[in-house]
């Protein structure tokens, strides 16, 4: 049985690091724009829609030639933002999807294979939610807190997402942790069953999550399971103005 999933792509245009991000142009194109078309180069997705709460985004992406949908200004996390687009949809009749996925919107050169390995997950019908980790290769990503490191179990579920280093290697120096263990980073890119969506946008804020900033463990905390896949590709996301020098050799 084929998987029918949608692509949303949530876009804010405040941002205490980046105002602005998702209109600044890389080589003649808007960082969404570079956005909306990998997506929707992905096998994966029957549509892609980005969602905003500004007009300058959204006047802009229907310039382009985009699929868009204004949300609302109040969405704390781009889950959320996700779950109005597919209310919105399902009381229009137009949503008929199986699989929902949550694409960063500042990834301007995601690559739609990314995206095709996270909805494949769901050829398993116990699979609620799945995501990508990728293995980290130098030693300096285990201790940055902005890089955030997963512990699976052996079927690949995640078991925990921490800022700090998982799992601590006991009993050796830190410089060697990296030898002497494999570390997997997340890769911010969520696919959801679309009935289990409309579950976690009702849940209530965990502790851990709280604590680490990380939506993802209130459905953790919640009970929900999440599965994982491993990409080898290495994406470029772009947090603040300075990180435009890393597209240097990719745009």
């Amino acid at each position: 049985m084929s998987i029918q999933a949608l692509g949303v792509i949530p876009a804010r245009f405040a941002s205490s690091r980046f105002p602005g991000k998702p209109l600044v142009m890389i080589d003649g194109t808007s960082m969404i724009m570079r956005v909306y078309r990998q997506a929707s180069k992905s096998s994966a997705l029957g549509s892609v829609i980005v969602a905003t709460d500004d007009q300058r985004i959204f006047d802009h992406v229907k310039q382009c030639g985009g699929d868009i949908m204004m949300t609302s200004e109040w969405h704390v996390s781009g889950t959320a933002r996700i779950g109005e687009v597919v209310n919105t949809l399902s009381v229009a009749g137009r949503f008929d999807f199986d699989v929902v996925v949550n694409i960063q919107g500042d990834e301007p050169f995601i690559d739609p294979t990314q995206i095709d390995l996270a909805v494949s997950l769901f050829a398993d019908p116990q699979i609620q939610i799945s995501t990508l980790i990728r293995k980290i290769e130098s030693a300096g990503d285990i201790f940055n807190p902005n890089v955030v490191k997963i512990v699976t179990d052996h079927s690949g579920k995640a078991l925990y997402f921490s800022r700090s280093p998982i799992p601590f290697v006991r009993g050796i120096s830190n410089d060697e942790w990296l030898s002497s263990h494999e570390f997997y980073r997340h890769i911010g890119l969520y696919a959801y069953r679309s009935d289990i969506l409309n579950q976690l946008v009702k849940l209530p804020a965990a502790p851990p999550e709280m604590a680490e900033s990380l939506e993802q463990l209130r459905w953790l905390y919640h009970g929900f399971s999440i599965h994982t896949a491993v990409t080898d590709i290495e994406t470029v996301g772009i947090d603040a103005p300075e990180d435009l020098l890393k597209l240097t050799n990719n745009a």
